[in-house]
């Protein structure tokens, strides 16, 4: 794939994308499709792609994905979880929506849970205000790309002082058409004042032929306002995953983010950040679990702009085989910002001598009254914890695999959606056991 494919693809789809009556969002596309082309696919050139290459992204052959496919039959999505909970769902099937695999039970007055291409038709103008507002990084090529292509994807509105007591989970189900296929879906939250949400993304497949997925979702948090936001990423171990969130987060707001890895050839997640009130604050934590050839980037970047803000992030990974894993995490804190609070660390169990980690934490600071920490630590199990496990009878096998359960549950188990816990451990599970996470 090369950066004239994609715009062949949206030569292709132009006439089939949504809002192409509207000035303004054919201006938007417009203005992203000119950034993607001039600066194209990015390349380990670039410094914050120094680790990750997309050259095998580029000799894949993916069509674009126009209306969906009829003939595909799918009786039930999964889900993360259990299935006597009460929740709001929205099933997507290579990047179309799919109503009758979908929840949308009633919400509290104040809340709107819908598809991009059905807001784009209920409330244009509203749209006009949000979307795009977040995203204006122009060296963020591939969120140029998701704003040129984007077909669908979900919106999540609140109003000031709504609560969503359930969570909300979407699912992405890749890998169902007759071809390898692209398609970029396109999220935007939007949490008024006081209000609060759990939001749940399982990005899962049905076959295991390529596809690709380039996520671009947009988060905006107003003063109170909380998002616990989750997703598991676990794709087809031929599909390629990249996903980037852009949050701004205003006075006593939290964004409080996790996501797991164990799935896609490559994947990368890219976090923004802009801790833009006074008491805003940030959780981004994460786990991988990489075997084979897989490639895992988790790249983050959290902007500290006003005084009193706090984060922390915390990254753990299990690289097995010849798998490769990169962690780029950044904390600014800029010259206004004094009394910051930013910790970040990035820890990872190397299961083999041919595992590889690319760590690389930065802090920069402008401030002269700031709290802030780092670290990176990389190895394998503990031996002395191995030794003691089978000295009780315990197989090799069965002791390391306690170990590393061990290792990840802490980030896992902090988790405040209820119910979701166990679904993560089982993917841990059944990473472990050497075959997927069952639907």
């Amino acid at each position: 794939m090369t950066t004239e494919t994609f715009t062949d693809h949206y030569s292709a789809l132009r006439d089939a994308l949504p809002g192409q009556d509207l000035p303004w969002l054919s201006r938007l596309r417009a203005g992203a499709l000119d950034r993607f082309s001039t600066s194209g696919l990015p390349t380990p050139r670039q410094e914050s792609w120094k680790y990750t290459s997309l050259r095998p992204l580029e000799k894949a052959g993916f069509g674009a994905t126009g209306a969906p496919r009829a003939c595909i039959s799918i009786d039930r999505a999964p889900s993360l979880l259990p299935s006597a909970s009460d929740h709001h769902r929205l099933v997507f099937v290579d990047g179309h929506y799919r109503a009758d695999l979908s929840t949308r039970a009633p919400l509290p007055e104040g809340a709107v849970l819908t598809t991009l291409r059905e807001m784009l038709g209920k409330d244009p103008a509203w749209l006009e205000e949000h979307l795009g507002a977040q995203a204006q990084d122009d060296s963020q090529a591939l969120m140029a790309l998701n704003t040129a292509m984007m077909m669908n994807g979900f919106v999540l509105r609140l109003a000031k002082g709504v609560t969503l007591h359930d969570p909300i989970e979407i699912v992405h189900l890749g890998g169902a058409g007759d071809g390898p296929l692209a398609y970029h879906p396109r999220n935007l939250v939007v949490l008024e004042s006081g209000s609060q949400a759990t939001l749940i993304e399982h990005h899962t497949h049905m076959g295991e032929q390529p596809y690709y997925t380039n996520i671009g979702t947009e988060v905006s948090l107003a003063e109170g306002a909380v998002l616990h936001h989750y997703k598991l990423q676990a794709e087809a171990l031929h599909a390629f995953h990249t996903a980037t969130v852009h949050a701004e987060v205003a006075a006593g707001a939290l964004y409080d983010a996790f996501g797991m890895t164990t799935g896609a050839r490559l994947s990368r997640n890219e976090i923004a950040v802009r801790l833009a009130g006074e008491e805003a604050n940030c959780h981004l934590n994460g786990a991988y679990l990489v075997r084979g050839e897989q490639h895992v980037d988790n790249t983050t970047k959290i902007d500290h702009l006003v005084p009193n803000t706090a984060c922390s992030e915390v990254f753990k990974g299990v690289i097995d085989d010849r798998a490769r894993a990169v962690f780029q995490g950044k904390i600014t804190v800029h010259r206004d910002a004094q009394h910051t609070n930013g910790h970040q660390l990035s820890k990872v169990l190397l299961l083999s001598d041919k595992a590889e980690i690319d760590a690389k934490p930065e802090l920069e600071i402008y401030a002269d009254d700031v709290a802030c920490s780092h670290g990176a630590t990389a190895g394998d199990l503990d031996h002395d914890a191995l030794f003691y496990l089978r000295a009780r009878g315990i197989p090799e096998e069965a002791a390391r695999a306690m170990l590393i359960e061990a290792f990840l549950a802490e980030s896992v188990q902090n988790i405040a959606a209820q119910g979701l816990c166990p679904a993560l451990m089982s993917s841990i599970g059944h990473w472990l056991a050497g075959r997927p996470r069952e639907a």
